[in-house]
């Protein structure tokens, strides 16, 4: 496997009973690629995101992340080295934003409690949001805050991987492209590798620097955007872009 890839699926199928999720799904994903996945409902994205970090196993075929087969890995290690934000991630309303973010931090410190502090700061600048942020709690944020916080959060362990299902899907339009802008530049800052779930094909297009067009189970196109849009490989692919 060549040393710049960190995901690899190998012929990997899901099934559930006679239905097939998956159907023989390759691919590779190099370090730092922002990877956007696009399809309709029913065609494998979340099934194939959450086999990444082991909440769904293969029925036949194999996951790779750093060249090591996952299913062989201790999942809670694997975890923990990947970073994982949903739509409307779910903050503990109790804590305030400073504990949400610091929660994986501590237990990764072993309770330094210095040295979690400045990874809280630091993460709350990364996801643009101001300091006087973290004593308050989720209930008095907006929803675009509060998905900054969740960004933030899954961020704390310092991971190489960052997995996103679908997490503007709940905001406003306004509230969307910024924090399209924002994951961009964390993209950029931080290098992280990120595979990202969207309907929104137009949010595909702008955030990946890899396109993954997925259709009942299988990969139907991948490319750059420019070669997503200038040259869809089927009829599937073409009555997307047109929508764009």
């Amino acid at each position: 496997m060549d040393s710049d890839v960190v995901i690899r699926f190998e012929h990997v199928f899901k099934s559930y009973g006679t239905i097939e999720v998956l159907k023989d799904f390759s691919l590779d994903i190099k370090k730092g690629q922002f990877v956007t996945v696009i399809g309709s409902s029913g065609s494998g994205k979340t099934t194939m995101l959450k086999m990444i970090n082991g909440l769904l196993s293969p029925t036949s075929g194999t996951v790779y992340i750093d060249g090591k087969d996952i299913s062989k890995e201790n999942q809670t290690l694997l975890r923990r080295n990947i970073g994982y934000v949903i739509q409307g991630i779910g903050l503990f309303p109790h804590m305030t934003v400073r504990k949400n973010i610091a929660y994986v931090p501590e237990l990764l410190n072993q309770r330094n409690k210095e040295k979690t502090r400045l990874a809280v700061e630091r993460l709350i600048k990364v996801v643009g949001l101001d300091m006087d942020m973290l004593d308050r709690y989720p209930a008095e944020l907006s929803g675009g805050q509060r998905q900054r916080v969740g960004i933030a959060r899954s961020l704390a362990a310092n991971p190489d991987i960052l997995l996103m299902d679908e997490p503007f899907g709940a905001v406003d339009e306004i509230t969307r492209k910024m924090l399209q802008n924002e994951i961009a530049r964390i993209h950029i800052t931080l290098g992280v590798t990120i595979v990202f779930i969207t309907h929104d094909i137009k949010e595909a297009l702008k955030l990946g620097t890899l396109v993954l067009v997925m259709n009942q189970g299988r990969l139907e196109q991948k490319g750059t955007p420019e070669e997503i849009m200038n040259s869809p490989g089927t009829d599937f692919v073409r009555e997307l872009v047109q929508v764009s």
